[in-house]
């Protein structure tokens, strides 16, 4: 549902949820959700009659406990978050509804979606919120004239189980949805399209534009690619592609995972593209002059990509199973270089002209869109501020060169050059860079207390 802004009978105050109110009133929507992107970039909020959102929460805004951006993935909290939940009683901060967002969800019938921003009772943005981290960073291009559009590719893979069944299972012995290497074939598909072919036509009822969609390398693997847009738009659609794909699938009675690496074969990426224009929409990047047809400006940017990459990795990186995926033999990045259409560096610079852009390779599956493009904003920033020479690129096969300085190959590692980085505490601030720090943390702590099969499988006998 696009939004439209037309002055309300006797008044002059745009409504912005004018299309809102006609899909209610003719009965077609009867329940609001008001959601919030969480640190792992999930959607969390509640479900309003519509009457009480159009009535209270559009515009007064709807509260929620505080510790829904500070929990990991079992919300479990704790100390050591900015947001400390257990020692401030739990208390609430208030979700205020970005119109822009609101569309309505074919899967979830009678059913509008309103993604919110946190704020404290007095209007303060909350600061670690990830949305509110992305705008900062485009806050800043604006002041310089600029504008991020992005797009993200995310893969998945799918299983004829469903989630039921897959828990009960303990995610062992799954079946997926194609038996063989399937990448860019038009055969072999009848286990997987069916599902995949409704995920398309729903995303686009619900707004997205899709270019492309196509099987993938690892048995049940397929990817969706919808059309660029404003980056925080592009990330909002991130996040309710994941939500939806997600019920669409248990509504199929089958599973799907986007998690970066579920097993020794091919990973789920998230590659995101993302280009800068003027005010006027010019494509800043693009010098059909220059031999590679980069600008200047442009040049400046992909080195603040290189420079930082390895202080920003944790916020494309955020889980120990990112690190399972950015390996040697995983065709994922594993050094630090750019390319021009090389796809075996961190940074490929693709396309010519208005589509000439950046595709950034590190995210997986998990990542949260509005970290990881705010990490590409604020290190291209960085490389543009600093007027940043750009290094010869990478011709031949950057996985292989032993001479390609490394990325952080552990969360244990992300995290150090996180927290210990100059870079990211000025941009991203102290008490983000604390918060994100405490996630991570935290997700070590998890999975070093615990015990996988693999240790099982080692020591049950033969230790």
């Amino acid at each position: 549902m696009n939004t439209t802004t037309t002055a309300r009978p006797g008044g002059t105050t745009p409504d912005p949820y004018e299309r809102l109110r006609a899909e209610i009133a003719a009965g077609r929507v009867q329940e609001v959700i008001v959601a919030v992107p969480d640190l792992q970039g999930r959607l969390q909020g509640s479900r309003l009659a519509a009457d009480h959102f159009l009535n209270e929460a559009a515009e007064h805004g709807f509260d929620a406990c505080v510790y829904l951006l500070a929990t990991d993935v079992e919300m479990d909290t704790g100390p050591g978050y900015a947001i400390d939940a257990w020692n401030s009683g739990f208390g609430d901060f208030t979700l205020r509804p970005d119109p822009a967002s609101q569309r309505t969800l074919p899967w979830d019938e009678g059913t509008a979606l309103v993604l919110a921003d946190a704020t404290w009772h007095d209007g303060t943005p909350v600061a670690v919120a990830p949305r509110h981290v992305l705008r900062q960073q485009l806050d800043r291009l604006a002041e310089r004239g600029l504008a991020a559009y992005a797009g993200t590719e995310l893969e998945f893979l799918v299983f004829n189980e469903d989630y039921q069944q897959s828990w009960d299972r303990r995610y062992h012995d799954l079946t997926p949805a194609t038996r063989y290497n399937v990448d860019y074939a038009l055969q072999g598909l009848s286990g997987v399209e069916p599902l995949v072919r409704r995920i398309r036509r729903e995303m686009v009822r619900a707004g997205l534009r899709m270019e492309t969609a196509r099987a993938e390398v690892h048995p049940g693997q397929y990817e969706i690619v919808f059309r660029y847009d404003e980056a925080m738009r592009t990330c909002d659609n991130h996040v309710l592609f994941k939500n939806g794909a997600k019920e669409i699938a248990a509504q199929e009675g089958r599973a799907l995972t986007f998690m970066p690496k579920f097993d020794t074969g091919e990973g789920n990426s998230c590659h995101v593209h993302l280009s800068l224009r003027d005010t006027g929409g010019g494509a800043v990047l693009a010098d059909p002059d220059d031999p590679d047809g980069m600008s200047e400006l442009m040049r400046h940017f992909v080195a603040g990509q290189l420079d930082a990459l390895a202080d920003f990795t944790l916020l494309m990186a955020p889980n120990v199973n990112s690190y399972k995926r950015l390996q040697p033999g995983a065709f994922a990045p594993t050094g630090i270089g750019w390319g021009r259409d090389n796809r075996t560096c961190p940074v490929r610079v693709v396309g010519s002209g208005h589509s000439l852009r950046i595709e950034h390779r590190v995210p997986g599956g998990d990542a949260n869109p509005y970290l990881a493009v705010a990490a590409v904003v604020a290190a291209g920033l960085y490389g543009i501020e600093n007027r940043l020479p750009l290094p010869e690129p990478h011709r031949a096969n950057a996985l292989a060169d032993p001479t390609v300085p490394r990325l952080p190959s552990t969360l244990t590692e992300a995290l150090h050059r996180w927290e210990s980085s100059a870079l990211a505490n000025e941009v991203f601030g102290k008490e983000t860079v604390a918060h994100y720090a405490q996630a991570a943390r935290t997700e070590l702590a998890a999975f070093e207390s615990a015990v996988t099969d693999w240790e099982r499988v080692r020591g049950f006998e033969r230790l």
